[in-house]
């Protein structure tokens, strides 16, 4: 594999007008597409197969007005007067009557009509029935139902406008993604010491990611796709499309110092680099990709747009990336005596860059028995580099490491106990918003049930007048009822609508356990008719379970996947084991600090949560999926090199040292630039976006730092050189799959051979 990426990265070097066209046309073929396509995107959670969800397919044809989305005008009348009025009343009626009119509505219903009236008479509820799903109503509908409101407003009356056919928030880029991506340059700049260097990766990235969106918002004309899968697929992309080119530019410059030509320079590192970002790349799209199994159609669009993501940002930075390379030519070289090029001279390892007459060069430590460094590269003569004295600090008492790393980490994973699960509706919206506003009266003043009631239907026989009555006063008796409506005939012949309002918020345990209720208790009552309850209340409450059922399941086929994938690459049984336990320390520290603060409330101020209460239901699993991949970034980089300096010098500690020296620097300013890209996404106030971004930033953060470059050189030093021992019968059997590119043939290592 490593030679055919170096015969791309040669390809894109000498063909660099050709790469960079080709790339632009796809850039304005896709964009333009997206344009004259015009596809809008599908918020709408779905589960099928679950009761709740053949229930409202149902009610689409039976009964429109219960199955489709609606809007919720509360009005609330001034202290000391009651909404019923007579200037209220008629206020009230205007605003319904023109909200009517708003673009697919297909009928109102009065507060007088379905008693939705508060018992203090001063909050009445009218609602706006849509033809359709939210993903049907457009802005404009939406914005026609607020402006209705005008003469409710202009009567004194305090009036919000919320609903299912609002969000709970949107993704809108602002100044924290601009400050993201000019601290990611700022790193940039300090880790190549260069303008033109340091602008590369964000270029690259920057197209891939207009590619990517571009690409999604064209395909949204014919498959669904919702907005958090476009900004998850925007965060992921524009990080992994930093991190990769920096991966392969780096490799570069230090070849270039090294004094290698830069078309010869481009090829190796697309051979090394460049095998390395296949790998993990290819790591992070089965990850995604595998969400697929689950069965829930927004899980899958997320993981497949989020994939898609990140093969562009492969593709972009294995061409692209080489052909801007050749633009720049020789003047991505640090200009010698600068302080990049002392730095990267003085880590740069000859072997590796000249693999051929290793053992001729003055410099090599590959023919210094035991890993005996040479006297150019003895660390007594010249300035480690941070990474170097890094590793020899945390491998002096690696015991002592590993226990504190891995006892602070559990210590943050804590929480996860207590980790409960809910889609997020229009309470956790931003407070400023009229679909907040609306929840909040009405949960002061009906009770937090109304914000989420179920509808039960019910499929009596033909002249089976009793069935509903019975279904509904069995209803009554359950605990944790506040309501229950008479019932209402749809459509079909014998079917009847219930609403039964919790008493309990919508996202709480006790209003999952009513449904559960009502599923085992109120079809006995009634043996000859058939009872389903849905809503989207129900349907919110299945999604979560199907995705908490499926978590264990799919944490055990990544981890599974990345036992076999890294036996492969490092020809070891101790390092893929190491790097699967220490990656469920990254996703339990990452997830118990999200519980805290997203459900625990624990600095909930600080990061702008504006309702505390369950994480949402499908973080658990992005998390698993997307922070497999990003680890297996860092390891397969970091622990490659060591691995490297392992096959030149046949030293344990020698290598951890070495490999960390090389490639420390460029990890944490990959991490550093990840963590930066997924934090500005915090701020914003989509509800579903938030907690994942800072879920991730955490992730990031703990994996490459407390985990890769502290715990694995601990581990790596406690293990020794049992760290890459394989049974020569696997070995034989195993595909050969070379990261580091050819290697020499390195003599004899001093220590006792392994038994």
């Amino acid at each position: 594999m490593s030679a055919l990426l170096g015969r791309i990265g040669d390809f894109a070097f000498r063909r660099r007008g050709l790469v960079v066209s080709i790339w632009a046309v796809l850039l304005i073929a896709v964009v333009g597409g997206a344009v004259l396509a015009g596809g809008r995107l599908d918020d709408r959670f779905t589960v099928p197969g679950a009761e709740s969800q053949r229930a409202l397919d149902s009610l689409s044809q039976t009964a429109p007005d219960a199955a489709g989305a609606n809007a919720q005008i509360v009005f609330t009348a001034p202290a000391g007067h009651l909404i019923s009025e007579p200037p209220y009343k008629t206020a009230i009626g205007q605003t319904l009557q023109a909200a009517g009119t708003a673009p697919g509505a297909i009928g109102v219903t009065a507060p007088q009509q379905a008693g939705m009236v508060s018992p203090d008479q001063r909050t009445a509820i009218g609602v706006v029935h849509f033809d359709g799903d939210r993903s049907k109503v457009t802005s404009a509908a939406r914005e026609a139902v607020e402006r209705s409101a005008d003469p409710a407003r202009e009567a004194g009356l305090e009036v919000s406008v919320g609903g299912s056919a609002y969000g709970v928030g949107e993704m809108h880029p602002g100044i924290t993604e601009v400050i993201g991506i000019a601290v990611a340059v700022l790193v940039l700049l300090i880790t190549f010491g260069s303008l033109l260097a340091a602008g590369m990766p964000i270029l690259s990235a920057v197209f891939g990611i207009a590619v990517t969106v571009g690409g999604m918002l064209g395909l949204a004309a014919v498959v669904p796709i919702s907005s958090t899968a476009l900004t998850l697929a925007l965060m992921l992309g524009l990080a992994v499309g930093i991190d990769y080119a920096l991966f392969i530019l780096s490799r570069h410059r230090s070849q270039l110092a090294a004094g290698l030509p830069p078309r010869e320079s481009v090829r190796r590192a697309n051979e090394t680099a460049g095998s390395a970002v296949v790998f993990a790349g290819t790591t992070v799209i089965i990850a995604l990709a595998a969400l697929s199994v689950i069965g829930i159609p927004f899980l899958t669009v997320m993981g497949l747009a989020a994939s898609g993501a990140v093969l562009v940002a492969v593709a972009v930075a294995l061409t692209l990336l080489p052909a801007l390379a050749g633009f720049a030519g020789g003047r991505l070289t640090p200009r010698p005596g600068s302080r990049t090029h002392r730095r990267i001279t003085a880590g740069t390892d000859d072997s590796a860059l000249h693999p051929d007459d290793t053992a001729l060069r003055p410099n090599s430590t590959a023919g210094h028995a035991g890993g005996t460094p040479s006297p150019a590269g003895d660390t007594t003569t010249r300035r480690e580099s941070m990474g170097a004295r890094w590793a020899r600090l945390v491998t002096a008492r690696p015991l002592v490491t590993v226990v504190a790393v891995a006892g602070a980490l559990i210590l943050l994973a804590l929480p996860v106990a207590s980790l409960r699960t809910a889609l997020p509706d229009n309470g956790s919206a931003a407070t400023s918003s009229g679909q907040r506003q609306a929840y909040d009266t009405i949960a002061a003043k009906f009770g937090p049930g109304f914000n989420g009631p179920l509808v039960v239907v019910v499929d009596a026989p033909d002249g089976d007048t009793h069935a509903a009555a019975t279904v509904a006063d069995t209803a009554r008796k359950l605990p944790d009822v506040a309501y229950v409506a008479a019932p209402q005939p749809t459509r079909q012949a014998g079917q009847s609508l219930i609403l039964v309002v919790p008493s309990s918020a919508p996202e709480s345990q006790q209003t999952a356990d009513l449904v559960h209720a009502l599923r085992d208790r109120v079809p006995a009552a009634v043996p000859g008719a058939q009872v389903a309850v849905t809503g989207d209340t129900a349907v919110t409450i299945d999604v979560s379970q199907r995705l908490s059922s499926s978590l264990l399941p799919f944490l055990a086929i990544v981890v599974g996947l990345s036992l076999v994938l890294l036996v492969v690459v490092f020809r070891s049984i101790a390092v893929p084991v190491k790097a699967a336990l220490s990656f469920l320390l990254s996703v339990a520290a990452a997830l118990g600090t999200t519980v805290a603060v997203f459900q625990w409330g624990w600095a909930a101020d600080l990061f702008g949560v504006t309702k505390v209460g369950p994480v949402v239901s499908f973080l658990p699993i992005i998390l698993v999926g997307v922070l497999f991949g990003l680890a297996m970034d860092y390891q397969v980089f970091l622990v490659s090199g060591i691995r490297e300096q392992w096959l030149h010098i046949g030293d344990a500690q020698s290598s951890i040292i070495e490999g960390t020296r090389h490639n420390a620097r460029v990890v944490t300013a990959a991490a550093t630039i990840m963590v930066v890209v997924f934090a500005s996404f915090v701020p914003t106030d989509d509800a579903l976006i938030k907690p994942i971004a800072f879920a991730l930033a955490v992730g990031v953060l703990v994996d490459a730092f407390a985990v890769r470059l502290t715990l694995v050189p601990a581990v790596l030093a406690l293990l020794g050189r049992r760290a890459w021992w394989l049974p020569r019968g696997l070995d034989r059997v195993l595909p050969a799959l070379n990261l580091e590119g050819p290697q020499p043939e390195r003599e004899p290592s001093r220590e006792p051979a392994l038994v």
